[in-house]
């Protein structure tokens, strides 16, 4: 990071800072679709916003500092940020993923890239050993969540860079749940870096965005290629939105996580709750690698009830924490992974990998910690029958 050591202030200065036109301290808004030529094949560095846009471009730029990256890209969507990585991959390649990953992750290589001959396979990949075992001259890739979603399993980010480099695959981790100001997979020598930022790096529940981040030129080169060809970009007014987000998520995960380990206490310790899972509870399977590699135990946590509770009644009891989809805004959201984020995988496939039907997904947010435990409490109490 140029200029200054701490990323607290990269998040504010990173990447291309300001206006040096007028002096104004925010990157302006260039909502235009073309730009002017002077001449044939005379132009400022701009031609057409899909293939490039200053609002953009400065956000690209910060992504790629703040993930100590080589270049950084912005997509529509996370989901369009992960179509543009699979891409890369040809006919008869196999791409392994995480056993529990997002749902979108599962459905698009399932019903869309499988389309292609695009092949994957679900693997344990916190069992080192059997992700070894599982790679065969046709895979060409590691995909791996860490924290996953929804169980928020821990991947040894360095162990399967090793296994990735030994093998000559690329090494890929989307880093939505902890962003790059709890944890920095390209220096831990990952490939591809990707993120969801209509999560936390947003942070305010008011955009859809994705981003990417290569560790290299060739890849940057080839993603490059991918999002002119595509075209799924990130509009201008988006990326300036998503910059200005950027610009407080140090403060904001330094509350959310705060509150998201007094709550993974409380619930912990409630008589009506059969098992928590947050990494950054020292009896968590993976607390000590995630300790190792990211800065805590992040934002994101999941329970479950007994089942002499109602999980239906228990959504319906909640008053300040709301039923939504997504995660990372500055409010608190619950989920049931099983009939929302994760539906599009198989019942037999959740079952197996423990998304069970009573799972509940936590986003803590940044509200005042007494109201969230009284409204989760309440919440409980509402359940039991």
């Amino acid at each position: 990071m140029s200029n200054y050591n701490k990323i607290e202030s990269a998040v504010i200065h990173g990447g291309i800072y300001g206006d040096k036109t007028t002096g104004a301290v925010n990157v302006p808004i260039y909502q235009t679709a073309t730009y002017e030529q002077s001449g044939l094949g005379e132009n400022t560095g701009w031609e057409y916003s899909r293939t490039g846009n200053p609002t953009r471009t400065s956000l690209e730029a910060l992504i790629a500092e703040l993930e100590c990256g080589k270049k950084g890209f912005a997509f529509a969507s996370g989901m369009a940020a992960i179509t543009a990585v699979l891409s890369l991959f040809k006919k008869d390649d196999k791409i392994i993923i995480s056993s529990n990953v997002y749902g979108g992750t599962f459905r698009i290589l399932d019903k869309i890239f499988k389309n292609f001959n695009i092949k994957y396979e679900i693997v344990d990949t916190t069992n080192l050993d059997l992700l070894e075992k599982s790679i065969d001259v046709n895979v060409k890739a590691i995909f791996i969540e860490t924290p996953a979603n929804p169980l928020l399993t821990i991947t040894d980010i360095a162990g399967v860079v090793n296994i990735a480099k030994k093998h000559n695959i690329l090494s890929i981790v989307d880093n939505t749940f902890m962003t790059p100001y709890l944890q920095r997979p390209i220096e831990l020598g990952i490939d591809i870096v990707i993120h969801s930022a209509t999560k936390y790096l947003g942070g305010h529940s008011d955009i859809v965005a994705g981003l990417v981040v290569v560790k290299e030129d060739t890849l940057a080169e080839k993603i490059a290629f991918i999002q002119n060809a595509t075209g799924g970009i990130l509009g201008p007014f988006d990326s300036f939105l998503l910059i200005r987000g950027i610009k407080t998520l140090a403060i904001r995960m330094d509350r959310h996580v705060e509150n998201a380990e007094k709550i993974a206490s409380f619930l912990q310790n409630n008589k009506a709750v059969k098992k928590v899972y947050y990494p950054g509870l020292k009896d968590f399977v993976g607390y000590e690698i995630n300790k190792k590699q990211a800065k805590n135990g992040g934002v994101m946590m999941s329970f479950e009830l007994y089942e002499n509770c109602d999980i239906r009644k228990f959504f319906k009891s909640l008053h300040l924490i709301a039923l939504a989809e997504s995660l990372g805004g500055v409010e608190s959201l619950v989920c049931h992974p099983a009939s929302m984020t994760h539906a599009s995988i198989p019942k037999e496939i959740r079952d197996k990998i423990g998304i069970t039907d009573g799972l509940i997904r936590l986003s803590t947010g940044i509200e005042n910690i007494d109201d969230l435990i009284f409204d989760l409490n309440q919440a409980i109490e509402k359940s039991e029958v």
